[in-house]
């Protein structure tokens, strides 16, 4: 049996490493691949808004010490009022008009939102390709050259879909017809019933610009002052204002406030990172309390100090018991007046005084 050629130590060595550098030449691609830094291609972009409410696919993220919300494809959005915005990882940004009510959905460079109550304003640069769609029109910006589009999609208070081109073309088309017009830029039309037949142009029928707070503009710089050396006259005057002793003011105190004051007390607000929903509270268990001061009854004491005084009338004065026999019937006669009893006291001392001037 012929005997086999046995592979030197160096030939052993060089089997090795080429074996070793096949597989980290195979996993290094993978590796490549499979890194973080490289987002998932169905990532909207993060929203921000004051009262949104997100469902699907989502994704929560802290920067720079701020939570915020990641949509991606398949995401459910609901601006209950005021305004939100999304920025594009790819670069621009869309601004929601409240309330509203879409979807995105997202694949590969192509980016799908379906609006079903509200109005957005697109400001993209070059990508994604956006297209619109709403129960009866696709609306699809088309850009002028390498130029931004700028797209205004909505729907007002009665149910019209007003769409404003900004910057580039639209291509607005019905999904049950397939009739189709475009809107050159700087066009801004109306549909009704979603029907090109009723399309008709209008000017600033819908808005929805992103309200950015105005900061006050600074304080004008003072105006240079030259100092000069102080007189004597100057220096006399501030030695006497600086002998006289301050007035000391009497401390004011609070006035008592009447307003009643009211407090809300709430259930505490949770927040589960794991949790795709945020679960809400009830507002059955809000509690408004007021606080009032309840004021004492007023009660009036004193008396009333000096004779009556007896208003004079020229008509006969009235007769209580003449109107009412029943109670001069009830009433006991009153005793004689101090007049009358004078009277008999004077009578029995003339009679008195007759008698001794007889008998002398």
């Amino acid at each position: 049996m012929p005997k086999r050629p046995r592979l030197s130590h160096f030939a052993r060595h060089a089997v090795v490493l080429a074996a070793a550098s096949v597989l980290f030449g195979s996993a290094l691609p993978a590796g490549a691949a499979a890194r973080p830094d490289n987002p998932p291609t169905d990532i909207v972009g993060a929203i921000e808004g004051e009262t949104i409410t997100v469902s699907g696919p989502m994704n929560v993220e802290v920067v720079h010490g701020q939570t915020k919300t990641v949509l991606r494809s398949g995401s459910d959005v609901r601006v209950k009022s005021g305004q939100a915005r999304i920025d594009l990882v790819e670069g621009g940004n869309i601004v929601i008009c409240g309330p509203a009510h879409f979807s995105v959905l997202k694949s590969g460079g192509a980016l799908t939102i379906a609006l079903d109550s509200g109005t957005i304003h697109a400001h993209i640069a070059r990508e994604p390709a956006l297209t619109v769609y709403t129960a009866q029109i696709q609306a699809k910006p088309v850009a002028i050259g390498d130029g931004p589009l700028d797209v205004l999609a909505g729907f007002d208070a009665a149910g019209a879909l007003c769409i404003r081109a900004g910057s580039g073309a639209v291509r607005i088309e019905q999904q049950l017809t397939g009739q189709s017009v475009i809107v050159p830029q700087g066009g801004d039309v109306l549909l009704t019933n979603g029907q090109l037949d009723t399309l008709r142009t209008t000017t600033g029928h819908c808005s929805c610009e992103l309200e950015v707070a105005s900061a006050p503009p600074p304080p004008p710089p003072p105006s240079p002052e030259v100092s000069g050396l102080a007189s004597p006259d100057d220096i006399r005057k501030k030695q006497t204002e600086t002998d006289q002793p301050a007035p000391q003011l009497a401390p004011q105190k609070p006035l008592a406030t009447e307003e009643p004051i009211y407090q809300v007390f709430m259930p505490a607000l949770a927040y589960d990172a794991t949790a795709k929903i945020q679960p809400d509270f009830d507002p059955k268990f809000i509690v408004l309390v007021r606080r009032v001061r309840v004021r004492p009854t007023l009660i009036f004491q004193g008396r009333v100090e000096g004779d009556p005084i007896v208003m004079a009338s020229d008509t006969a004065p009235h007769n209580p018991a003449a109107a009412d026999p029943q109670s001069n019937q009830q009433t006991t006669p009153k005793p004689a007046a101090t007049n009358q009893n004078n009277s008999m006291l004077d009578r029995v001392r003339t009679f008195f005084r007759h008698l001794w001037t007889r008998s002398s």
